[in-house]
């Protein structure tokens, strides 16, 4: 029996059930919890980084040979507010000398939005493409990939200097580009896409290249 008279002993509760003692034990729980997950965080977010580095890298290489830049383009990301839109890109250098860029943008195809990567040299040649993201129909428009067809590079060299205005459209429009059979809007919108991108980088130029016109061997050598 306990030993505190009548009323008093009907609401004594044991230190460890005491609100105090809970919102102790509770606080230190939380605490050792959120102290694990830092824990975690600080051991693996160098190689988190490290990780996503080496993608983007392997990405740009796609587009952008490796014989034409000696900086670490990966960590050259840059970004131009142009007409009230933010344009990001990597911009690449040889011997100290900008040698081009390689730009992300936006298109939009049948399905949605088609994510392009394009590389172009110092003097406004492609020197790759190639599609990051769609919502292209399976088995048709999933040609622009790579991996489903080699049309993407079909625009490696191109520039609007080697081609005429008319010659960027698909060639059912009278252009130089093929045109997938039951998808003419995805090819045509990738072609859009890659020529606007030539034309902002034509009138951008010195500021894509950091205030530096295209050297006269194009920064390569």
């Amino acid at each position: 029996m306990s030993n505190l008279p009548g009323r008093a002993a009907a609401h004594y509760l044991p230190a460890r059930e005491s609100p105090f003692t809970q919102g102790f034990l509770l606080g230190s729980f939380t605490l050792i919890v959120c102290l694990l997950v830092a824990g975690c965080w600080w051991l693996t977010h160098e190689q988190i980084v490290q990780r996503e580095k080496e993608d983007t890298q392997a990405m740009l290489s796609q587009v952008f040979p490796a014989s034409h830049y000696d900086n670490a383009l990966a960590d050259a990301q840059r970004s131009l507010v142009i007409d009230g839109r933010t344009v990001s890109f990597f911009r690449a250098s040889l011997n100290g000398q900008p040698s081009g860029i390689v730009m992300t943008s936006e298109t939009q195809g049948y399905g949605g939005p088609i994510q392009l990567l394009t590389g172009i040299d110092a003097k406004g040649a492609i020197t790759g493409v190639r599609v990051i993201s769609h919502k292209e129909t399976p088995g048709l428009g999933d040609a622009i990939e790579l991996g489903h067809s080699p049309w993407i590079r079909s625009f490696d060299g191109k520039s609007l200097t080697n081609l005429t205005e008319q010659q960027w459209h698909v060639k059912k429009d009278g252009g130089q580009f093929d045109a997938f059979t039951g998808a003419t809007i995805t090819p045509r919108a990738v072609v859009k896409g890659v020529h606007e991108n030539l034309v902002l980088y034509r009138e951008k130029q010195a500021e894509f290249l950091g205030g530096q016109g295209a050297p006269e061997n194009g920064g390569n050598e």
